[in-house]
């Protein structure tokens, strides 16, 4: 019976007996089914064995990275098979540990078994309408040979080399880009200096009509200007090139890319967003702005009507750091989503240690930086130690706080973090999650040694030398939960099974001052209980009570955005960083109440004491509604019983005045008598 590893057919190879690997033994450490057998040549000289196997038309998976493309075409002959590729070779196999790496085999198999949920894709349509923008003979050139795949115009910042062309296949303009917007398929463009080319430039090149903020649009642009990017993270803009054009090998390249960009693509939805809990702002005042002050892409923008934020999904590059960054998670990362990060994490610690492994260690890499330094580490080094469990994401900049204490209270003794130098200004977000994480390890009693850390390296030596050498910590006892609901959820799981796994049960863990979780103190003093706070809080901390003139407030629920303390008219809310483990944390708890003014006409409750004393004593005698002792008793009414006081006083200052009698014909009748007898206008004699 052939082995099946979480319902799919698991093909093993050691690659001409490169790899120490154990049939026996291997398929102990998998919780699968069937007889495992281990190839040595799957590729070439047993491809059969694959070939049969992908006759059953069963989902399988192959332990080989390399010859991929190999198996997905024999798989395509077969009539399409659904097929996941582990490598197993660099990350595990090629190293020194020799047969000490078969727990992590183990895991990384089960690991790459786990299907995460698929993010959402929206579709982008590129005419192949394409902008050239550059200098000289050289930007000519390349619109020239780009026009036969491409729709091509030309924008030329300078022409001091060009030699007017015979025969005009692209439209030849000159102008200077001064702003810019868009992704592939939509982007607009401002030019200052617009001109078009005349049809008689003999000589060189003469423009006609030059104007200022000429706006266009295109679908691709081909920038080899030389001049400082159109956009932010340029290099992860879709449709948008830029490239030195004193590089020739960068150009071609360039080009040869550029030219497919035809047709009709999909792009992932990285990230969702739910306005109804983001903190940014209410009524004008800004509470969180950690989404806008780290995106890379300027992807996101303030609403210009609301007050959350406003997130382009043709623009998002997919780092992360905003849902990594978000208190509320009003944000959220689906490319994965962290649920299913954690679960990938469960299952390479749970394996591992079943297996046999011992102080698991998780590295997190980028897929495109990470994997070519793994792969140097295994071909002309140690690689990777055999407890170093390799956790292959988009973007390490994704990892929040809550994934990276997940990874430890599923067992991994420590995280490392592997960032790409070439996106270093995205990576102080992620080195805050990871300080946020650190503290509450060491507020827990994990901070003998820093757990989780940051390596920032092109160099694979520099890499594995660092691996190689981390700090022994004490284990840390794996524990069990389930990645469910948000960010805070989670985060709240994973920190209560951490406290536990202490024995300690610490209460109260005291932050840094930018943590998203603590408690508020009031001045109960100077509040009024006006509530302005309540409809200011974006995460429900704060309630009131409708029936009584209470303010309360859910510490779980604080996200600490200030936003209550920014609107709070008498300036008496300060903000604690702190994480309540209790219970008590859950329920809300009174922070001021009083009891309620009476009407002073009926006895109606309403408003609270403090607050009716504060408008009387604001009021009375400096306004002129309330001039007097007896005009300030207003205040102390309810709403019906101040209507119908100020309507019995009959000075009320919303009355209209007395209607005009109604004038009859005799009126004007006799009018008229009394100006003809004494020489007088009819409108005098008129009431």
């Amino acid at each position: 019976m052939v082995f099946k590893l979480q319902n799919r057919r698991l093909m093993v190879c050691d690659c001409e007996k490169t790899m120490d690997l154990d049939s026996k033994k291997l398929q102990s450490c998998l919780d699968g089914e069937g007889e495992l057998t281990v190839y040595s040549n799957l590729c070439r000289a047993q491809v059969e064995a694959f070939s049969q196997a992908a006759d059953d038309d069963s989902p399988m998976m192959v332990a080989c990275t390399q010859e991929a493309p190999l198996f997905r075409e024999i798989a395509v002959e077969k009539g399409g098979r659904d097929i996941l590729f582990a490598n197993i070779r660099e990350r595990a196999g090629w190293s020194n540990a020799k047969k000490k790496a078969l727990p992590k085999i183990a895991a990384l198999l089960a690991e790459a078994a786990y299907e995460a949920k698929p993010a959402g894709l929206a579709p982008v349509v590129s005419e192949g309408i394409c902008l050239v923008y550059g200098a000289g003979q050289a930007a000519m050139d390349v619109a020239e040979q780009l026009a036969s795949r491409l729709n091509v115009s030309l924008m030329l910042t300078g022409s001091d080399d060009i030699l007017p062309p015979s025969i005009v296949n692209v439209p030849i303009y000159k102008g200077s880009i001064t702003a810019a917007r868009g992704s592939l398929g939509k982007f607009e463009i401002t030019v200052d200096g617009y001109a078009p080319t005349l049809p008689s430039s003999k000589e060189s090149l003469t423009f006609l009509m030059e104007r200022n903020g000429a706006v266009s649009k295109c679908d691709l642009i081909f920038d080899m200007s030389g001049g400082t990017p159109l956009f932010p993270s340029a290099s992860r803009r879709d449709g948008y090139f830029h490239i030195d054009p004193d590089h020739p090998t960068s150009v071609a390249q360039a080009m040869f890319d550029i030219s497919d960009m035809v047709g009709e693509f999909e792009k992932p939805l990285y990230v969702t967003y739910n306005a109804d809990i983001c903190a940014h702002s209410r009524s004008g005042k800004i509470g969180c702005s950690n989404c806008l002050d780290n995106c890379p892409m300027s992807a996101i923008t303030e609403q210009e009507e609301g007050d959350g934020v406003e997130i382009d999904p043709m623009v998002c590059g997919g780092c992360g750091s905003c849902s990594a960054t978000c208190p509320t998670g009003a944000v959220t990362y689906d490319y994965p989503d962290r649920s299913d990060v954690i679960s990938r994490i469960q299952i390479l610690a749970e394996t591992f240690i079943e297996a046999g492994g011992k102080t698991p260690v998780l590295l997190v890499h980028d897929e495109s930086h990470g994997s070519g330094l793994i792969s140097a580490m295994a071909r002309f080094s140690k690689g990777l130690p055999a407890n170093v469990l390799p956790l292959s994401l988009y973007s390490v900049t994704q990892l929040g706080h809550e994934s990276l204490l997940g990874a430890i209270a599923s067992g991994m003794n420590q995280v490392v973090v592997l960032g790409p130098p070439d996106r270093a200004e995205e990576l102080p977000a992620l080195q805050g999650q990871i300080d946020l994480a650190n503290a509450f390890l060491e507020g827990l009693g994990f901070g003998e040694e820093t757990r989780i850390s940051l390596i920032v390296e092109q160099d694979p030596d520099a890499v594995e030398s660092v691996l190689h050498d981390l700090p022994k910590v004490k284990s840390v006892k794996r524990t069990e939960f389930a990645p469910l609901g948000g960010k805070r959820e989670i985060a709240r799981t994973v920190l209560g099974k951490l406290n536990e796994s202490t024995g300690k049960k610490i209460e109260i863990l005291e932050l840094p001052d930018s943590a998203p979780y603590g408690r508020l103190n009031i001045d109960t003093e100077g509040c009024t209980l006006c509530l302005a706070c309540v409809s200011a809080c974006p995460a429900d901390a704060l309630a009131d009570n409708p029936e009584f003139p209470q303010l309360r407030f859910t510490e779980a629920a604080c996200v600490q955005c200030g936003l209550c303390a920014v609107t709070c008219p008498e300036s008496v809310i300060t903000l604690q960083p702190q994480y309540n483990f209790t219970s008590e944390a859950l329920a809300p708890e009174s922070l001021n109440e009083e009891e309620p003014f009476k009407c002073i006409t009926c006895g109606t409750p309403f408003g609270t004491k403090a607050a009716i004393d504060r408008v009387t004593k604001e009021l009375e005698g400096k306004h002129w509604m309330f001039k007097d002792s007896e005009q300030s008793k207003l205040i102390k009414m309810c709403n019906d019983c101040r209507v119908e006081a100020v309507t019995n006083r009959g000075d009320d200052p919303f009355k209209a005045g007395d209607r005009p009698a109604v004038r009859k014909t005799e009126d004007y009748v006799l009018a008229e008598e009394k100006a003809r007898a004494t020489g007088k206008s009819p409108e005098d004699f008129l009431d």
